[in-house]
C-alpha cells in the first residue's frame, strides 16, 4: 500500500473534489472484474473516485484497504459511500515546453522562415 503524507492527501483531496465517480461497486462487492476495472482506471488516471453501494461503514473501510493493498495505491479519502484512491502514473504527463528567453524575431527573420 502506498503511504501518503498529510500534505499530499490535502492536495489530492482538493483535486478530487471536482471528479465524478468512475467505478461503481454494487451489491456483489469487490469482484475480480471490479478490481480489473479499477486497475484500468488507475493506469489512465492517477486519482479516481469509486462509489460503493453498500450501507455498512466497516465493509466500505475494508474495501478501501483491500483495493489499496492489491493495487499498490494510496487511500486519500473516504466520505460516505465515496472512496478516493491515488496511484502515481507509470509515465508522467509531459509538461509544456518552457518559452525561450530571448529577443523577439523581426519581420525580416519571420519572413525568411517560410
Amino acid at each position: 500500500m502506498l503511504n501518503l503524507s498529510v500534505s499530499q492527501r490535502l492536495e489530492l483531496k482538493g483535486r478530487a473534489h471536482a471528479l465524478k465517480p468512475i467505478v461503481l461497486i454494487g451489491n456483489a462487492g469487490l469482484t475480480p472484474s471490479v478490481l480489473d476495472e479499477i486497475e484500468r482506471s488507475l493506469k489512465s488516471h492517477d486519482l479516481l473516485k469509486v462509489r460503493v453501494m453498500n450501507d455498512d461503514r466497516d465493509v466500505r473501510a475494508t474495501m478501501m484497504t483491500e483495493i489499496c493493498e492489491l493495487l499498490n495505491a494510496g487511500p486519500v479519502q473516504r466520505i460516505g459511500k465515496i472512496l478516493v484512491i491515488y496511484r502515481p502514473l507509470a509515465v508522467p504527463i509531459a509538461k509544456a515546453p518552457k518559452k525561450r528567453s530571448g529577443k523577439a524575431l523581426t519581420k525580416k527573420q519571420l519572413g525568411s522562415r517560410t
